[in-house]
């Protein structure tokens, strides 16, 4: 299942070109010879009646402990995961509009497609803060809230914009078109997408890694006490160890809670600086995040706890790597 995830500024203009986008796929599949076996798929916040409003953790309209719990987002992200799930198959290209604007929910949509072996790959909307500003301002003048997000919700929307960054491996192939590209600029771009995730381009094997591994049924107990015990003893031993192998070295980890260095082992780089708890906590937090089953992981099963230790490694490698 190819996957194509848009990302931009609110107010860019990506509704637009994941409609032209899915115009172009659909006239590529129906002139493909021999026949394509494709089908396609168009997946965004309107498809599946999701407010504008639940983006809204603008402070001055909500409390601390609201903005904290950001529960109606956690909401509508379980049921765009949910609504993607549902359709992953090697014959289905999904596109998948909106902002997408948190790394750590493209990097989970990633994962879920290198587990089935096939490409994902990013297209991010350019637009200057002051136009796409402008077109929201209009679009509240001529339509209100319907269309456009409130001053303050789009302001703290744009605050916590990750833009994507092609070095990182959950945002690449990365793909940009313009907001003011005319039609025939970006169906170059859409051109390059298809030979990507359809054409020779696909033809790269993808391979699931640790970090990308299916989630399966653990009899050792409930998950979510597997998940925060494991992931904590690793911080605990990353702590430990780092001392020994000093700024940037590797510290070796046992796959196994509680095993010795005898047994089989996991291999963390450290970053070329010194980590502390409160920042190791942070990154266990989001992994936890996005492992919890929250982010619409319908029925989820149970990872086994060498599994689970093996997909934090894995993690904390990714982030490592990318914050340098």
């Amino acid at each position: 299942m190819p996957l194509i995830i848009l990302t931009g500024l609110p107010t860019s203009g990506k509704s637009h070109r994941a409609a032209q986008l899915q115009t172009y796929l659909a006239e590529r599949i129906a002139s493909s010879n021999p026949p394509s076996p494709y089908r396609l798929h168009l997946i965004s916040d309107e498809t599946q009646s999701v407010s504008r409003t639940v983006y809204d953790l603008d402070p001055s309209s909500l409390p601390a402990h609201v903005r904290s719990a950001n529960a109606s987002e956690k909401d509508a992200r379980a049921s765009i995961y949910a609504a993607v799930k549902r359709v992953l198959s090697p014959k289905d290209i999904v596109i998948l509009d909106g902002m997408n604007y948190i790394k750590g929910w493209r990097y989970q949509l990633h994962c879920e497609a290198k587990n089935l072996a096939t490409p994902s790959v990013i297209l991010q909307i350019g637009c200057p803060v002051d136009k796409a500003r402008e077109i929201n301002e209009e679009r509240l003048r001529t339509e209100g809230e319907v269309e456009g997000y409130s001053t303050g919700n789009w302001d703290n929307l744009v605050f916590r914009y990750e833009e994507p960054n092609p070095m990182t491996r959950w945002d690449s192939p990365l793909f940009t078109v313009i907001w003011d590209d005319n039609e025939e600029q970006a169906r170059r771009v859409y051109e390059q997408i298809w030979d990507s995730v359809a054409g020779e381009g696909a033809k790269k094997k993808v391979i699931p890694n640790k970090s990308t591994v299916q989630r399966d049924k653990d009899p050792g107990g409930d998950y979510l006490y597997v998940l925060e015990k494991e992931t904590q003893d690793i911080v605990k031993r990353i702590l430990e160890k780092q001392n020994e192998a000093g700024e940037g070295g590797t510290v070796r980890l046992p796959k196994v809670n509680g095993g010795d260095d005898g047994g089989e082992e996991l291999v963390l780089e450290l970053p070329g600086r010194k980590l502390g708890l409160a920042q190791l906590q942070r990154y266990r937090r989001a992994f936890v995040g996005l492992n919890r089953g929250g982010i619409g992981l319908e029925g989820v099963g149970k990872l086994a706890a060498g599994r689970l230790r093996e997909s934090f490694v894995g993690y904390l490698n990714d982030a490592f790597e990318k914050d340098g």
